[in-house]
């Protein structure tokens, strides 16, 4: 048990906690040390609860928390991680959420707060047993969807899978784009060019639409620029830029997560909207997805509607509430 602030995980600890993730079953990006060392930096507030779960000096569960008033509750906020959940060696999971169980019984607390598990977390197999065994109240509902897309093995696949008509919808877009334009998808994986991009991110993002303006305040954009500036060097971020000639006219800003692609955020340029680069830009992040061998791609929070016109099928995203009398 660790109560150090997220920001200041001890250096050997963080290297474990990288090893963990990538044997772990489920390893977003959302639950490295990385990931919440920004988010905590930024946002974070309160107590910080770092548990750890160790089988012969190895560690094979992680669970980071916050308290928050009678609750403790994973640390993030659902607003910008879109998954979160303990850290579990694929290989001792039930070991590893036993272990990391009988801590948090020890722990003061009224309500546990277990946020954005996604489907097919063992959080949510196995931890409502562990707890009503105890003669505790377990809750679960659903929290949210991930629309996620299966790639085929190639683009003409990919458009033979879409209903007729999002198919000659999304061809005739194309087609236009072409005639009209000169579109490249511009990709940036490096740490430099992805940290030297992120402003033009940022900026396609807000003039995108209102709503967007406003979530991209100050503060969540000093966010965006030092999570990008600290995850970019560990290969997590991808950046995209669909442009017109010389014109960044559409941005995209993904994560790779084993043999998928997240994409997070996105953002483009009113005035060419009428040529729909918001959406053309996302399909043929589609293209390059499957060109790269991707097996999935990830649209995370939020039932857009473009994302079922791309084919995405909603995944569930859950929240357990475990309660004491």
């Amino acid at each position: 048990m660790t109560e150090a602030a997220l920001g200041q995980v001890p250096a050997a600890l963080a290297d474990q906690w990288r090893g963990l993730l990538r044997r772990a079953a489920l390893g977003h990006v959302f639950l490295s040390p990385t990931w919440l060392r920004a988010w905590w930096e930024e946002f974070g507030e309160g107590s910080p609860l770092l548990l750890t779960a160790r089988r012969h000096e190895r560690v094979v569960g992680i669970g980071a928390f916050m308290r928050q008033g009678d609750a403790l509750t994973f640390a993030g906020d659902p607003n910008v991680c879109d998954y979160m959940d303990f850290v579990l060696d694929a290989e001792a999971s039930e070991e590893a959420l036993a272990s990391l169980w009988q801590a948090l019984r020890g722990e003061e607390w009224r309500e546990l707060v277990l946020w954005g598990l996604p489907e097919g977390s063992p959080t949510l197999r196995l931890l409502p047993d562990l707890a009503r065994r105890e003669g505790l109240t377990v809750e679960r509902e659903r929290e949210d969807v991930c629309p996620t897309l299966d790639l085929p093995a190639t683009w003409e696949e990919y458009l033979e899978s879409l209903p007729g008509k999002d198919r000659h919808e999304l061809l005739r877009k194309l087609r236009r784009l072409h005639r009209l334009g000169e579109p490249t998808l511009e990709v940036l994986s490096s740490p430099a060019e992805a940290t030297a991009a992120v402003d033009d991110f940022l900026h396609l993002h807000r003039i995108s639409r209102p709503d967007k303006a406003r979530f991209m305040d100050e503060r969540m954009a000093r966010f965006f620029r030092r999570m990008v500036s600290y995850l970019a060097p560990e290969g997590w971020v991808r950046l995209y830029f669909l442009r017109l000639g010389e014109v960044r006219a559409a941005a995209l800003l993904c994560f790779v997560s084993g043999q998928a692609l997240q994409l997070y955020n996105s953002g483009y340029d009113p005035a060419y909207g009428h040529l729909a680069v918001g959406l053309l830009s996302k399909a043929m992040l589609v293209e390059h997805a499957i060109a790269q061998g991707y097996r999935k791609l990830d649209f995370l929070r939020g039932a857009e509607p473009y994302k079922y016109d791309l084919g995405a099928r909603d995944e569930p995203v859950h929240r357990l509430r475990v309660l004491r009398g």
